[in-house]
């Protein structure tokens, strides 16, 4: 019986080295990918599951849509990005001067 481990990859060519960590770091993305959809689609499931108790927590459903949306062709419009920003501006603005601490 052998005590030490044969690393095959030393006994291969250079290509089938590179295709072997090409499929594995292809493997770990497509965990990582599938691993992230599953934390959006709880996210998307905790914020459709009752109606927002204040004006934070609607501003927050809504920068999470309009984040989805600026990651589309359409949202990625010059136009429509600097609405975006203006709209997330006036989030946080509305925000800040809404909160009795700051009147």
């Amino acid at each position: 019986m052998v005590d030490e481990t044969t690393n095959l990859d030393e006994h291969r060519g250079m290509m089938a080295q590179k295709a072997t960590e090409l499929c594995r770091l292809r493997a770990e993305v497509e965990a990582d990918q599938a691993a992230l959809r599953a934390r959006q689609e709880e996210l998307e499931m905790l914020l459709a599951a009752a109606p927002a108790k204040n004006w934070a927590e609607a501003v927050e459903k809504a920068r999470y849509l309009l984040d989805l949306f600026s990651q589309t062709a359409d949202g990625n419009d010059r136009h429509r990005r600097t609405l975006i920003e203006r709209v997330m501006a006036d989030f946080d603005y509305l925000l800040d001067n809404s909160n009795p601490a700051n009147s």
